[in-house]
């Protein structure tokens, strides 16, 4: 009798899918959060595959801080034009121009917590019971933690030591009005996993994650892109710098890494030679030892 084989891209596919169609049978408004990042851009390649010959069945929610990359943005625009779906925007602006939340001051300031009101904002509003991330355990200790169902409680906050047990292949959605839960169908992948998947599939990416001339500062032991929302300081001055970015968030704390990795083929074997996480060039990460699950404990992504 013979037998077939999955090749390990293949069953972390077929885990992913399995996931997602978990969500859409258990709950009845999901959303897809969408960044514009390869993360959220995997996720949902993983969805179209999951419902085809059908439309994604869900809509796609972007936080919008108002300080992201130009590219991004007009990556998330093409993408939901060609797949034809509705889209989500909670705008972090509007959030402080309301006073929902109060904007940080000086040189280190970001927007980046301020997502968590906003989010928690356009969750309530929209009555989603499950929003689906591209959360991945290698990112950080804090993901690593994670569900595949992560229950959040009626105030939006996670508690690592209040998760379900999720014995073999059951995950148990039920939740109190109120409550809701994030779903991440690629925990198990490593950054490897993700890259060798997108060359495989030939999915589209931003620029961003490719190597290209780019004015840039030093700082935070990183490269941060020169922007109109970047205050420079009397000692830093402007470079230009073939740049790649490993992860994207707001423009104003990723930092990129010099780079010749221009193509899909050359970012495999780039980061196979890596020795530091792909987070660790992200400022908000830094400001100290436990600052992902601070913010993850409020109802951060």
């Amino acid at each position: 009798m013979s037998k077939y084989y999955l090749n390990y891209l293949d069953e972390l596919e077929s885990e992913a899918i399995y996931i997602l169609r978990e969500v859409w049978a258990q709950f009845q408004n999901p959303v897809i959060l969408f960044s514009g990042g390869k993360d959220s851009i995997l996720v949902t390649h993983l969805a179209r595959k999951a419902f085809y010959p059908s439309k994604i069945p869900f809509p796609l929610l972007h936080v919008d801080t108002g300080h992201n990359f130009p590219e991004t943005i007009q990556f998330r625009d093409d993408l939901i034009k060609e797949l034809g779906l509705q889209l989500i925007v909670g705008s972090v602006q509007e959030s402080i121009d309301t006073g929902r939340v109060a904007e940080e001051k000086g040189k280190n300031a970001t927007r980046n917590a301020l997502q968590i009101t906003t989010l928690l904002d356009v969750i309530e509003s929209n009555k989603i019971d499950c929003a689906i991330g591209g959360g991945r355990r290698d990112e950080e200790k804090a993901r690593a933690k994670e569900r595949f169902f992560s229950h959040r409680d009626d105030f939006g906050q996670w508690d690592p030591k209040n998760q379900r047990p999720e014995l073999w292949n059951l995950l148990n959605g039920k939740h109190f009005e109120g409550e809701h839960f994030r779903a991440f169908p690629i925990s198990n992948w490593t950054e490897m996993d993700v890259w060798n998947y997108i060359k495989r599939e030939n999915i589209k990416i931003p620029s961003l994650y490719l190597a290209h001339q780019r004015e840039v500062v030093w700082r935070n032991d990183s490269w941060i892109p020169v922007s109109e929302f970047l205050k420079l300081e009397e000692h830093e001055k402007i470079e230009t710098k073939k740049i790649r970015f490993r992860t994207l968030g707001d423009i104003t704390i990723t930092g990129g890494i010099e780079s010749n990795a221009d193509t899909l083929e050359k970012i495999v074997v780039e980061v196979a030679a890596m020795k530091q996480t792909e987070r660790g060039n992200r400022s908000d990460d830094k400001r100290s030892e436990t600052a992902m699950e601070d913010r993850k404990r409020q109802g951060y992504f």
